[in-house]
């Protein structure tokens, strides 16, 4: 009876089986990849510049309503997002002062290695950052409501400003209806100017 060949383990010094064809196959998914990784590289020297830095709040209940507004804007997904609860409220230091450090480092950061040139925040009804900070009840009184938010967007709007005064600044509030509002500064609601309906998630659960 014949014996397969066998070479011996370096490790245990017991004799193991060479299979040539698993041995090749091991190697085809590198040979595979490789051209890919090539074509790729390239890209990866390139300059990166973004259209727009992104502050938003953390509700999942408006991320798809929002990615559909951004698409509405052209940027053609080149934009950085940073998600923080309370949107504009965390340049207010809520729920703590590291949020606004932590803003402030992430729109550095992509001012400097992605050369924005604009900064869009977008601030949404039904907010459990703002009702933790002011009132559970706030988003029972609407008018009430948007006013508080306007006010803390324009404090972010000259925040950033102040910092950046080469960036443009854009202001936006999401409504449960689907509806997204631009706010102009000093605190009036731009209602002549575009504006953005879409379709919220299919959840209608209040934040936590």
């Amino acid at each position: 009876m014949n014996r397969p060949k066998t070479n011996p383990c370096l490790c245990c010094h017991t004799p193991t089986l060479v299979n040539r064809r698993h041995f090749l196959k091991s190697l085809l998914p590198a040979a595979i990849a490789l051209p890919f990784w090539q074509l790729a590289s390239p890209a990866l020297a390139e300059k990166h510049q973004a259209q727009a830095f992104v502050l938003s709040c953390i509700d999942f209940r408006f991320l798809a309503l929002e990615f559909d507004f951004l698409a509405m804007q052209k940027l053609g997904n080149q934009y950085d997002w940073t998600a923080l609860a309370g949107a504009s409220l965390a340049l207010a230091g809520f729920p703590h002062n590291a949020d606004t450090v932590a803003f402030w480092d992430q729109l550095d950061l992509s001012y400097r290695l992605h050369h924005i040139k604009k900064v869009i925040i977008l601030d949404h009804q039904d907010c459990g950052a703002y009702a933790s900070k002011f009132d559970p009840e706030l988003s029972s009184d609407p008018q009430r409501e948007k006013q508080v938010h306007v006010d803390y967007l324009n404090r972010a709007y000259l925040s950033i400003l102040n910092r950046y005064p080469d960036i443009d600044v854009e202001l936006y509030f999401a409504k449960l209806n689907g509806e997204i509002i631009p706010i102009l500064l000093s605190s009036m609601i731009h209602s002549s100017g575009i504006s953005f309906k879409g379709n919220m998630s299919p959840t209608g659960e209040k934040p936590d």
